[in-house]
């Protein structure tokens, strides 16, 4: 039966800076919307100020402002929200089933996706914690921080407080993450078994963290969903320091003085850094909202190698089957004939290609309908495979990986997109209506959850309802293929993405800025 409670002192919980009223409705405590940090625009971020009394935290805070505004559309699949937008916007969200001080229960703190540019910690549906703290037993935080040209613009060239203006965004996760230390004791949590995961930009922002210093012992392991890219693209990255006052100029400062950009309208700003933005793009430029290496974040990993520290991190990582893949639009898949199924294979990759394909295909996911080998994504996949390769050879901490494989019965049977399997892990498929087309959807969802529950509680996702799921060792990669008959993998299906990555068409997530007239028209550039 579902119940609501909110009083004058009742629920409070008393944090470093002050007490908190939430609210407690169906077996969970809801406290949205608390502040774990503020900051001016470029800087890095501070402990948030005290108050006295009770301050209310019922309502979800203010996402960061969006470059360019999204609109509404793949909501079937992706179930959205859209809310009010603020530069203060260093707050998060904590869902328990407890207040007692000394329950010391597992905490899983989220970072959304949407690259570095857009999205927030309440944008999906499917993000809300409130399942996880009621049915599986985890404190869950979600956060939102700083994006875009607010959280990753290059002012280091204008003065010692900017000088890690570019990593500002991720400097408020450590922000957030320092709060979760100080504070989840009293929302139940245990300040020393701290998980950190995301997707997309946020499994991006994960794997950010392994590589920062300053995020040392805030947090214990790490869960990397869809979140590890090679990108390579054409397009030269626009100088930092040329691209600042390019902005500058656009917001009328001639001097190149950044405080006087740092003191502007956030609309001046906004428009400033569009009006920049697209006359370098429309020159052939591209715009990189993301971290940048520096003293304190110390690269890619792919790239700069692992940190010793992070190496001992236990890590899942994993991708969906499609990720941005779409294949091709034959209507139902499950009406065309095997012998068409396999015509259309070898049209599309060549003979030859296409029978070699066919033939792994069908090795690493028996039974499955042949037309979704067009939808196999190979970018996500093998980075992910890559990463868990280097990770792993550190022999520090164990390193697991995992393939969401499921297909939907939607538009004539759909492969898993990116962000798919978010519902699933988080015990929220109620909340997405796609997930009713498998029969199967509660006991993969009930396997997905106690994976990632059991792994936070104690850094291994075995379970009752899963095969035994070995970590990776050496060049050996298991991998735990979530689908309708769940089962691990060795090196199950790379033989297929080595051939498929030839032909897979490039992806590039660039776009240019729509000019002013246009500004209502989706920037994300990812598709969801």
């Amino acid at each position: 039966m579902n119940y609501f409670m909110c009083g004058g002192d009742t629920p409070v919980v008393e944090t470093q800076y002050g007490k908190l009223r939430g609210y407690y409705f169906n077996g969970v405590f809801h406290f949205l919307g608390i502040h774990y940090a503020k900051a001016k625009r470029f800087e890095m971020p501070e402990e948030p100020d005290r108050w006295e009394g009770i301050r209310d935290s019922n309502s979800f805070g203010n996402i960061c402002p969006t470059l360019v505004k999204p609109v509404p559309g793949n909501e079937i699949i992706v179930p959205h929200r859209y809310w009010i937008e603020n530069e203060n916007c260093q707050n998060l969200n904590v869902w328990t089933d407890t207040l007692d001080d000394g329950a010391k229960k597992p905490v899983m703190v989220w970072f959304h996706g949407g690259g570095y540019s857009d999205g927030s910690a309440i944008e999906h549906i499917a993000y809300d914690g409130d399942s996880l703290a009621r049915h599986d037993g985890v404190v869950v935080v979600c956060v939102n921080h700083r994006l875009n040209a607010f959280g990753h613009m290059d002012l280091s060239a204008f003065g010692e407080k900017y000088q890690n203006s570019v990593n500002a965004g991720i400097a408020d996760l450590v922000a957030a993450l320092k709060w979760v230390r100080n504070n989840i004791a009293g929302f139940g949590g245990d300040p020393d078994n701290v998980t950190i995961f995301g997707q997309s930009g946020g499994g991006g922002k994960v794997t950010t963290l392994g590589q920062t210093p300053a995020a040392d012992g805030l947090f214990q392991k790490a869960i990397v969903m869809s979140g590890v890219f090679k990108f390579r693209s054409d397009k030269r990255e626009v100088d930092h320091k040329e691209f600042a006052l390019a902005v500058m100029k656009e917001a009328g400062i001639e001097d190149g003085d950044a405080q006087k950009l740092a003191g502007i309208s956030t609309r001046m700003f906004v428009r400033a850094v569009n009006k920049a933005s697209r006359k370098f793009q429309l020159a052939g430029e591209r715009i990189n909202w993301a971290p940048h290496a520096n003293d304190w974040y110390l690269g890619d990993p792919l790239e700069a190698g692992f940190r010793e520290h992070y190496t001992k991190i236990p890590t899942i990582v994993g991708t969906t089957l499609a990720e941005f893949s779409r294949g091709i639009d034959v209507g139902r898949k499950d009406s065309i004939p095997k012998e068409e199924r396999e015509k259309l294979i070898r049209e599309k990759l060549g003979p030859e290609t296409g029978e070699k394909a066919l033939r792994a295909f069908r090795k690493a996911y028996p039974g499955k309908n042949e037309l979704y080998l067009l939808d196999v994504d190979t970018m996500a996949r093998s980075a992910a495979i890559e990463y868990v390769k280097k990770k792993a050879s550190a022999n520090a901490a164990p390193v697991y990986c995992y393939q969401f494989a499921a297909c939907f019965d939607y538009m004539g049977g759909r492969a898993p997109w990116h962000c798919a399997d978010i519902p699933f892990f988080f015990h929220n498929t109620e909340r997405a209506p796609y997930t009713y087309s498998i029969p199967y959807r509660e006991a993969l969802e009930r396997q997905m959850v106690n994976a990632f529950v059991n792994f936070a509680k104690n850094g291994d996702p075995s379970n009752p309802y899963l095969p035994a799921w070995k970590p990776a060792a050496g060049e050996k990669v298991p991998t735990m293929v979530f689908d309708e008959a769940s089962a691990p993998g060795e090196d199950y299906d790379e033989a297929l993405i080595d051939l498929l990555s030839g032909t897979a068409p490039k992806l590039d997530f660039a776009f240019v800025t729509p000019d002013e007239d246009d500004m209502t028209a989706s920037g994300k550039g990812w598709g969801y």
